[in-house]
């Protein structure tokens, strides 16, 4: 593919003819956010607190295939992004969303996607909100053995409430890269879970608790298949891909799949080294919660306080794509988005998809209104409030919004969009492969062609994509099962 480039000067060197017209458009709209902040943004999102559920998987399926499906769930989600990235070259710059992607691929299907992407992160938001009423009593505990007198202390209600004081100013923030900063610290968080567990293991001090390893052999089918899924949960970030690529100022082919391949790559070394470490530590004895395993300490207390950091600063994370999402599905109408066809003076007719405003007037996308942003906002975060305080656990309902959710955010959607747009007879295919074509002339003109046919690269990525969407719906049909028949069971 050619590079999606935001059109700056460097990009069309002196003697140069300009890559395209759609990349000269892309000037109107420049993006602030840079390599790293949309590194670390994307990393906050795909690691959470379910990186300390990752021993148990291990111990269900041994040492090998633990390692095997870690990385090939990292693989498959990575594909998803790159095939997300691509997609969005197919819209102006910074209009990336799955709402004006469906727009030109499945424009009757649009409210079903969005519905889906907004409970997913709402259903994900709302269990941080949890793990923060769950955690912080013990948290309270380990500093002051005598938390338990002044009743309120250990109230999971007064720690969300008082927590929802910190998380309502960050959800109110509109950019992605306004939240860098607390993404850095919830990393630092994680980076003290990992050494934690790391130290733990290296010192040897669990040994008298450890059970038997498995390396090769696995547990029972049963454990293998409730463990599957929290593996492939455990990369899903694709909710907040557009935003990043609207936001990047470097939005060329290379920088997005070097954030793509950096992200998902530090995701899966972080993973496995709290796999093993976690599993070598207490064998097939490990728990879900791997911190809560470790003595009463000032050490494994902090680390409990760090998770709840960690929850915390992802909370925004969630509202961000949940509260798109939701805009995106009141403003649906049937048949109320048609295509229209635009020209310019130096540009073949093409369709393009009815927006609000024209990419030339908007700053950063389809913005939200003042008051609608503040309303749904609100809206989304005193429901999640209200659910947190009400329902202790949510476990069950998470687990099957994950296995529908998330599997259609990281594999089917991005799938399968890419299949549609992708299609030889469509015409933003056309435009785009017109374009890649103009690309690859001028670079064989000063020598830098890179001699790798474009149709069949196009060809060989659709089929690609077609076969993660069927991978998507096999993994949600697979995690609806074991949900269903096997988690009682078991």
């Amino acid at each position: 593919m050619g590079s999606a480039s935001g059109g700056n000067s460097a990009d069309t060197p002196r003697g140069r003819r300009p890559r395209s017209n759609r990349s000269l458009k892309d000037q109107h709209f420049n993006g602030q956010a840079s390599w790293m902040s949309s590194n670390i943004n994307l990393v906050n999102t795909i690691i959470g607190a379910g990186v300390l559920a990752m021993p148990l998987a291990m111990s269900h399926m041994g040492i090998l295939l633990g390692i095997f499906v870690i990385i090939w769930s990292g693989l498959a989600a990575a594909f998803g992004l790159y095939l997300q990235s691509l997609c969005a070259r197919y819209l102006e710059r910074g209009n990336s969303s799955f709402f004006a992607l469906s727009q030109i691929t499945y424009p009757n299907a649009a409210v079903v996607f969005d519905a889906a992407i907004a409970i997913k992160c709402f259903g994900v938001g709302v269990s941080y909100l949890i793990i923060i009423g769950d955690l912080m009593p013990g948290v309270i505990r380990g500093f002051d053995e005598g938390a338990d007198a002044v009743p309120f202390l250990v109230d999971r209600h007064f720690w969300i409430t008082v927590f929802m004081l910190v998380v309502i100013p960050l959800s109110f923030l509109r950019r992605l890269d306004s939240l860098k900063y607390t993404s850095i610290v919830a990393l630092v968080s994680i980076g003290y879970l990992v050494i934690l567990i790391v130290y733990h293991f290296t010192k040897g001090d669990t040994m008298a608790d450890r059970g038997p390893i498995r390396v090769v052999q696995w547990g029972s089918l049963i454990q293998v298949l409730q463990s599957f899924p929290v593996i492939v949960f455990a990369y899903t970030c694709h909710q907040n891909m557009f935003s990043i690529l609207n936001e990047i100022r470097d939005n060329s082919h290379r920088s997005t799949s070097s954030v793509i391949a950096a992200s998902i790559g530090s995701a899966c070394c972080t993973y496995i080294l709290v796999a093993i470490t976690g599993y070598l530590s207490f064998g097939n004895n490990v728990l879900g919660n791997i911190v809560g395993m470790y003595q009463p300490s000032i050490a494994s207390t902090i680390a409990k306080a760090a998770i709840v950091i960690l929850v915390v600063f992802s909370y925004p994370l969630q509202v961000h794509p949940c509260r798109a999402s939701v805009d995106a599905v009141l403003k649906w109408r049937p048949n109320g988005w048609k295509p229209i066809r635009t020209t310019s003076n130096d540009s073949p007719v093409r369709v393009a998809p009815l927006l609000p405003q024209t990419p030339v007037q908007q700053k950063s996308g389809s913005e939200i209104g003042e008051v609608r942003f503040a309303v749904i906002t609100t809206v989304i975060i005193v429901l999640g409030y209200t659910a947190a305080m009400t329902v202790s656990s949510l476990d069950k309902v998470l687990a099957y919004v994950g296995s529908t959710g998330s599997t259609s955010i990281s594999f089917i959607l991005p799938g399968l969009f890419y299949y549609k747009i992708s299609d030889p007879e469509s015409i933003h295919h056309q435009r785009l492969a017109k374009e890649d074509d103009d690309e690859s002339s001028a670079d064989e003109e000063d020598g830098q062609g890179d001699h790798w046919n474009g149709s069949w690269r196009r060809a060989v990525l659709r089929k690609l994509a077609l076969g993660l969407a069927l991978y998507g719906i096999f993994v949600m049909v697979l995690c609806l099962g074991t949900n269903l028949f096997f988690t009682t069971a078991h």
